[in-house]
């Protein structure tokens, strides 16, 4: 399979190719992150082509959609809390700023975070980590476990 997917994410998705999907939820798609420099790091795609903002999806969608981002993010925190004793917390964003479509962040936070940047915006980490991430934190085959821990969190929930 080709990149292709990532031109289109949501139409990706809806296809059944975007290899990125953990799970179909009522108000969107749950993703893994390209890029895991924190583990765990996931988002929530609309499933609504040409949907930019929550805004213009009716009140029963945006109910679902922001629904899916707490059960998201409540998956993201079981298993990041069982499988690395350092979990934090989770950051929930939906910002909108460089992709035009409708998505929400889901950030778990780590005790081994440089300290300079533990209680900031993961924003603040260099762009490299998202540009050209080392090969492991380049989402791959070696989060497999990571991604079932999450997929069956959003099972249980």
């Amino acid at each position: 399979m080709t990149d292709d997917w990532r031109t289109d994410r949501i139409g990706a998705a809806l296809r059944g190719q975007n290899p990125t999907v953990l799970r179909r939820l009522p108000g969107g798609f749950a993703v893994i992150g390209d890029v895991q420099f924190l583990p765990g790091y996931t988002v929530l795609l609309t499933d609504r082509p040409g949907v930019e903002r929550l805004s213009e999806l009716t009140r029963p969608q945006r109910t679902a959609f922001l629904a899916d981002m707490d059960r998201l993010g409540e998956a993201v925190e079981r298993a990041c809390r069982r499988l690395d004793p350092a979990f934090r917390r989770i950051n929930l964003e939906i910002l909108g700023n460089t992709d035009s479509f409708l998505h929400a962040h889901i950030w778990p936070r780590y005790d081994w975070e440089p300290a300079e940047l533990l209680g900031h915006p993961v924003w603040l980490y260099p762009r490299t980590h998202w540009t050209a991430p080392t090969p492991e934190h380049a989402l791959g085959a070696h989060h497999d476990g990571l991604r079932r821990a999450i997929g069956e969190e959003l099972d249980r929930l």
